[in-house]
Parts: C-alpha cells; structure tokens; sequence
C-alpha cells in the first residue's frame, strides 16, 4: 500500500447573477467546506442590507472553522447557531417561509502520520458530511467517480415544469411562472430534503462518515452551482460530464465552461435553472 499525501488544493469562490454571493468556503489545514445559502422566500436583508441566505452560509462556515469535534456536533452547533441568528434578527421561526438555510459539503482529511508513512501501512481518512444541495465527488485512479451521500435533485419537478412553459412563454421568469411550486418545494425543507435552518429535523438529513482514500486520485468538495447546466431535468444528478471536464480542464476551467453555457441561454430556457448564473464555492484535492 503506497503513502498518500494532498498534492495540490484548488479552489473557486464566484459570485452568479445575484448581488451577494451567498455561497462560503472554508479551507485550513485537514478541513474543507462549501456551504450554500439561501434567502428566505420573502427576500428580507438586514444589517448593512446583507441576505439571511448569506449570514446562514457564513454562520455555518464560521462554526465548522472552529474544528476540534466530530463533523456531525459541527453541523449541530452550526444548525444551532443559524437559529441564534435568525432569532436575534426578528425573524418568527414558526413562519417556515422566512427562514434561513445552508446546505453543507464538508471533509476533515486525516493525513498519515511519519512513522506510518514509512512503515506504508495506514491509508489516508476522511471523514465527510453532507446535506442539501453540496457534494463531495471521489475521482478515482482509474476515471470513475463515487459521490458521497444523497443524489436527490429536489428541484426536479420545479425545473421539468419550467423547460414545458419554455416553450411557448418567452417573457415569462421562473419566480413569477411558478411561484407556488418553489414555495411548495421551499415548504420541504427538513420534511423531504435537508438544509442547516435552524429547525431540529434538519439533523436527520444529515449524511456523514468515514471514508478511506486508497485509490482515490482528486476530491471535489462543491455547490450545485459548479454542476453543468444540462437540457433534460433529472432526479438525480450525473457527474460524468463534470468529471470529464475536470479532469481535461481543472477546476478553474471548468468553472470557465459552465460560465460560456450559461451565457448562452441567459433566460435559462435552453438548460433550465433558476437564474443565469448560480453562485460557486468549490475546493478540488489531489492526491499524490
């Protein structure tokens, strides 16, 4: 068994179509996270006209970069926090409508220690976590993929709905067509999907483990906004195009070739979404 070490670490923060750039990152010594927030359905902005999307992401990033505690008391204390701050801003937490949610992608890599590099004995570990709309892609040596956690696309019913009124509505945006369907989807948080939103069943839609990386070649810890815009809506998303890409271009040019498709279908009829760019939180981890 040969000794594994992190060649190199990668990363990608971008802002999509909206003003703040609700996604977060986190990457320091054995802990990587994205996390990816969203506004309550109300819209609100509090201080300095910031969005409950982004103090959610930013709450949950700030939690799991204190460490020292297994990444599931991490995603409590961060679902935990989020209600703190919600609360601490008027929000009535009984209205589901107005809350606040992050999903989370996080990995603690445990690194071999000297002596069990040299005895080449003690594989690399992970351990991960996982909720929402956050995905962590294990590359293999030989180009297949595994994902980590759940394969859900909540929003398939939403955007299949889209691509048909596509077709014969030309001026028509997604929020104001259908605007009960994403209230509707919204409603099942923490009842059909999982989000960090304060709420005590969002612990139960939590995944997590450990994770040997024997045969493992490159992580991808990332927010759906780095999944490839694709034509036909899925319940599950595939990777195999994204991996594809990845490993031709890098993380940096696969974030570019996202970017060129979703300028080409700036109404989002030809790859339905939900705007024309969605915001990016990604790390990419190679192995040596």
């Amino acid at each position: 068994m040969k000794s594994m070490n992190i060649k190199h670490i990668n990363t990608v923060l971008e802002k999509g179509s909206g003003i703040l750039n609700e996604d977060a990152i986190h990457v320091d010594g054995e802990l990587f996270g994205v996390f990816d927030g969203a506004t309550s359905l109300d819209k609100s902005t509090f201080r300095d006209n910031i969005t409950g999307g982004y103090i959610a992401s930013s709450t949950a990033c700030r939690t799991f970069s204190i460490n020292g505690c297994s990444l599931e008391k991490l995603a409590y204390k961060a679902n935990l926090a989020i209600r703190r701050e919600m609360l601490s801003c008027g929000i009535n937490i009984d209205q589901r409508e107005k809350l606040w949610s992050t999903s989370a992608a996080v990995a603690r890599i445990k690194t071999p220690c000297e002596e069990e590099r040299q005895k080449d004995t003690n594989p690399m570990l992970m351990e991960w976590l996982q909720t929402g709309d956050a995905f962590i892609l294990l590359i293999l040596e030989d180009g297949s993929h595994r994902l980590l956690g759940k394969n859900h696309d909540h929003d398939y019913e939403t955007l299949s709905m889209w691509k048909n009124i596509t077709g014969s509505h030309n001026d028509i945006l997604i929020s104001d067509a259908l605007d009960q369907q994403i209230k509707k989807v919204r409603m099942g948080m923490n009842r059909t999907y999982g989000v960090l939103n304060g709420e005590d069943a969002a612990e139960k839609f939590i995944t997590s483990g450990m994770q040997s990386l024997e045969g493992v070649e490159h992580i991808l810890i990332f927010t759906d906004g780095l999944a490839i815009p694709s034509s036909e809506p899925s319940k599950h998303k595939n990777f195999d195009t994204l991996v594809k890409e990845y490993l031709s271009r890098g993380l940096e040019g696969l974030k570019n070739h996202i970017r060129k498709i979703e300028r080409q279908d700036p109404q989002c009829r030809q790859y339905p979404r939900f705007k024309c760019h969605d915001d990016i939180a990604a790390v990419a981890i190679e192995l040596s």
